[in-house]
């Protein structure tokens, strides 16, 4: 299956941090995080890729064009540096596709302008590039499998959020007030899977998730799956900061292609 990533934003809120950096190529670890996404999609089998760009389209085209194996993996240099011989590699049998599709787009415009290479997909994933997640990913296509509907979403629990969900009566009264993660918040995730049949439902102009999605679900064609299990997103300094802390712990969840086993 073909995943579609939207790598055209702003990043505003990590302008600071990255400055003219666009948010896709800012780092968690030694490595940007749409470089991450991709990982977490290949180690389940899906390498064939297609980027939406925007805003900085030509730094992501030249991170992958001078993508350099031996800066992202350990090898062997032996002749005094004339043979290196890599121990792994990394993007070596990944297909990518990149389409520069404006920078002031909407996410569901990014989505139009690819559809000509999606043609003969029945269906295919979509993602943003700024989440990740330890979900084991065939369990998500079982769920599509059960009842095919044209479009799939991972819904989350906002575990790492420290605003309050409140519960207030018509007369302002405050009746409840507690931590989000301990409500019954659920966020969409992204992580999403669509059938062709979603181009019908997305029309020119529209934002992927407002309108289109409320056609979905009118004519029973929208579900998710609800994921209890690790989720985050890199909006801001401060979650980048938490990423960054967890790799550096040796504790980074959303690294499913690592071998846990110590072997």
């Amino acid at each position: 299956m073909k995943v579609v990533l939207f790598c055209g934003g702003l990043g505003m809120r990590l302008r600071d941090d990255s400055g003219s950096v666009p948010k896709p190529l800012v780092n968690v670890g030694n490595r940007p995080i749409l470089w991450h996404v991709m990982k977490y999609y290949a180690h389940f089998g899906h390498k064939d890729f297609i980027l939406c760009l925007g805003w900085q389209a030509t730094a992501i085209k030249n991170y992958f064009l001078n993508y350099d194996e031996c800066t992202s993996n350990d090898f062997i240099l032996s002749g005094g540096g004339a043979e290196v011989t890599l121990l792994n590699r990394d993007i070596h049998d990944w297909n990518i596709t990149f389409v520069d599709t404006g920078v002031n787009a909407s996410v569901g415009e990014r989505l139009r302008a690819v559809r000509e290479h999606l043609k003969g997909e029945e269906v295919f994933f979509a993602n943003y590039t700024d989440g990740l997640t330890d979900l084991h990913l065939p369990r998500l296509l079982e769920v599509w499998n059960a009842t095919k509907p044209v479009g799939l979403f991972v819904s989350v629990h906002p575990r790492h959020q420290t605003f309050h969900a409140v519960e207030p009566g018509d007369d302002g009264l405050v009746r409840s007030i507690r931590p989000v993660r301990d409500s019954d918040l659920w966020l969409n995730g992204g992580f999403y899977v669509f059938r062709q049949e979603i181009f019908d439902f997305l029309h020119e102009g529209e934002e992927l998730v407002d309108a289109p999605f409320q056609r979905l679900i009118a004519a029973s064609q929208l579900r998710t799956l609800r994921y209890d299990g690790f989720w985050a997103c890199m909006d801001t300094y401060k979650e980048r900061a938490m990423l960054e802390d967890m790799i550096a712990a040796g504790n980074a969840p959303w690294e499913v292609w690592r071998d846990r086993s110590g072997k």
